[in-house]
């Protein structure tokens, strides 16, 4: 430690650089990274979508002869990962917030896992009774709406219009896709929801660099 380090600062102006300086350091360490959050997501919804599309197009039609298992367990990893690295960069994060801040992250994380364990209980209980090109996109179509529903209540918690946006246009999507059919779902929520979150975390990480 500097012995200078405690010394009383010789004006005013050395006072206000150095509250600056202390300021920008603990927003850094608080500050949101999008390429963090939204990167990991719209790849794994891109390159999981883009192989359910791939290997089960629309009428039953096979683009590329995939193992049967192969989309959907791809989907599935990059899923788990994305929300892997969240969770890791949330919490190292959260750290440094406390209060009511804290509260509403906490919550807004445990929604998120509520949310799809009460729908996927259900949608499991009664996706039996129909066919399976179907189930397909009744799993799918629900799980990007609940996920496009997250983003709009993330935007009211947190007055965000980015999230606002993203919400909409994912909601959007789904509906378009839901209406297309299977096969055209997974090609709509790949290029439009995957591409769209990569585009978002893109945008917000170049607006938000130092100039």
């Amino acid at each position: 430690m500097n012995e200078d380090d405690d010394a009383p600062l010789e004006s005013p102006a050395e006072s206000l650089a150095l509250i600056s300086r202390e300021r920008d350091a603990v927003s850094r360490s608080v500050q949101f990274n999008p390429l963090a959050y939204y990167l990991p997501w719209g790849f794994a919804w891109l390159i999981g979508f883009g192989l359910l599309f791939l290997r089960y197009g629309p009428d039953g039609r096979v683009f590329v002869p995939l193992p049967d298992w192969l989309p959907l367990v791809t989907l599935f990893s990059l899923i788990a990962a994305a929300a892997i690295g969240t969770v890791a960069v949330s919490a190292a994060k959260g750290r440094h917030v406390h209060g009511r801040s804290a509260w509403q992250g906490a919550a807004y994380g445990w929604t998120w896992f509520l949310a799809f364990a009460g729908v996927g209980s259900t949608l499991g209980r009664f996706a039996k009774y129909l066919p399976e090109n179907e189930v397909g996109l009744l799993w799918a179509s629900v799980s990007v709406g609940v996920t496009a529903i997250m983003y709009l209540a993330g935007s009211a918690i947190w007055l965000s219009r980015e999230m606002f946006v993203l919400g909409a246009w994912v909601t959007v999507v789904n509906i378009a896709g839901v209406v297309a059919g299977p096969g055209w779902h997974s090609l709509l929520v790949a290029v439009g929801g995957g591409g769209g979150l990569i585009l978002l975390g893109v945008a917000l990480w170049v607006r938000g660099r130092p100039r």
